[in-house]
């Protein structure tokens, strides 16, 4: 065989055994929410799909139950590069940009219906591209969190009952619009920290749908609930600014399918679990769940104060409350 011929070979050979295997990029993504939650499930199905859609070239590395911080950790964590995808409520998304908490003012959502027409809506894109602009991070999935009750070591069954109450609040002012409008005293502590801030009296209630409240066992040191449903939570996943920007736009594509799939699944769960919940709650027998009248409660905040008191912009309101 011609020496030229073997030395072609050979060069061809050498140059297949250099060929290095296609690199795999982990991606951190992180919540406050435990394994046995739906915002888990749902992660842990977008994350499948997109290492299964992408042939493996990303995997997905999910922190939950605030192993990488708190959620306004979190959320500070996207800019700063130390986790790239978090599920988090809007209302630290808000803390930014600010139009977006106008769904924390009370009452803003009827139902679920109404959350996924939101998600669907005009609305919604416009309001995360201005988060995009003042951040740099992309809004690419809304998730349903239920309707949020007041618990208390109290019975509050009127509007002014919940005057001066001592009220744990999540760290954003989005939260604020319920209490303040009904002059208690709302007061932010972290999620991972709320247990023993009722338990020792730091804070007489908080508010929080039934997921977090049975999850969290907020039951066990709150001897009672009130079906006030003065908020629909909505969580929003959002990628950071650096790491959307390194994704082709086809693996984008693959990342936001997956993820508005995750987000459905988990909103889903969410709506189907709540009551059974709430029936697992009674069952422990340490609380007193209570029906209120949620019409006088609406009625109080809103002749009290309106959404461009919170920093909301009242025309974003109407065409949220607008939505069918």
């Amino acid at each position: 065989m011609p020496r030229s011929l073997l030395a072609a070979l050979a060069a061809a050979a050498l140059s297949l055994v250099a060929l290095p295997a296609q690199a795999q990029t982990t991606v951190k993504w992180a919540y406050v929410y435990e394994p046995a939650e739906p915002h888990h499930k749902g992660a842990v199905k977008a994350a499948e799909l997109i290492e299964q859609r992408t042939g493996g070239r990303y995997k997905i590395q999910l922190y939950p139950s605030a192993t990488l911080g708190k959620e306004s950790d979190l959320n500070q964590g996207l800019s700063l590069g130390t986790v790239d995808i978090i599920i988090s409520a809007a209302s630290f998304q808000a803390q930014v940009s600010k139009p977006l908490g106008v769904t924390y003012f009370p009452f803003a959502f009827r139902d679920f219906d109404h959350v996924q027409a939101y998600a669907k809506s005009d609305l919604y894109k416009r309001l995360g591209d201005g988060y995009e602009k003042a951040t740099g991070n992309r809004i690419v999935a809304l998730t349903y969190a239920a309707e949020r009750h007041v618990t208390s070591s109290r019975p509050i069954l009127t509007p002014a009952d919940m005057k001066g109450l001592k009220i744990r609040v999540p760290d954003a002012a989005a939260y604020m619009a319920f209490p303040k409008a009904l002059s208690a005293n709302p007061t932010p502590i972290s999620l991972a920290e709320v247990y023993t801030a009722l338990q020792s009296g730091v804070v007489d209630a908080q508010e929080n749908a039934f997921n977090t409240i049975w999850s969290k066992k907020f039951h066990e040191v709150q001897k009672h609930i009130m079906l006030t449903g003065h908020v629909i939570d909505v969580l929003n996943t959002v990628i950071g600014g650096g790491t959307w920007k390194k994704l082709s736009d086809a693996d984008k594509a693959i990342f936001v399918a997956a993820m508005l799939e995750g987000s459905l699944l988990a909103s889903t769960l969410i709506r189907d679990e709540d009551d059974k919940l709430r029936q697992e709650i009674v069952k422990a027998g340490t609380s007193t769940i209570h029906t209120v009248d949620k019409a006088a409660f609406q009625k109080a905040v809103l002749a009290s104060s309106k959404p461009a008191d919170f920093g909301f912009v009242q025309a974003d309101f109407d065409e949220l409350v607008a939505l069918k």
